[in-house]
């Protein structure tokens, strides 16, 4: 699998998907228009430090499986946007779109 890009509906607003295998894990990142959401490959302080609504999730190896998780953490931007842990991705995926 080199890339794989998805495009999801979110209640009447979109999100696009991708997973990338990289050594020896999947990079998967949702991206909406208010942000985006990362799995632990990247790195929450770049996020703070750019202001960015951020989430992060981990324990996840393809797409579906991100979409059945919870947010594991997130950025002062994100929180501000109503976005915290534990929050199904669901939820935080409909604010970030």
């Amino acid at each position: 699998m080199p890339v794989q890009y998805k495009k999801l509906n979110v209640g009447k607003k979109n999100i696009e998907a991708f997973s990338m295998k990289l050594a020896k894990k999947n990079l998967i990142v949702f991206k909406g228009k208010k942000g985006y959401v990362m799995c632990g490959y990247l790195n929450m302080q770049a996020a703070e430090r750019f202001e960015e609504a951020a989430v992060m999730i981990t324990g996840v190896s393809s797409i579906s499986e991100a979409l059945r998780s919870s947010v594991h953490s997130c950025s002062s931007a994100a929180a501000q946007l109503g976005i915290h842990a534990g929050q199904p991705m669901s939820e935080a995926l409909e604010i970030l779109a």
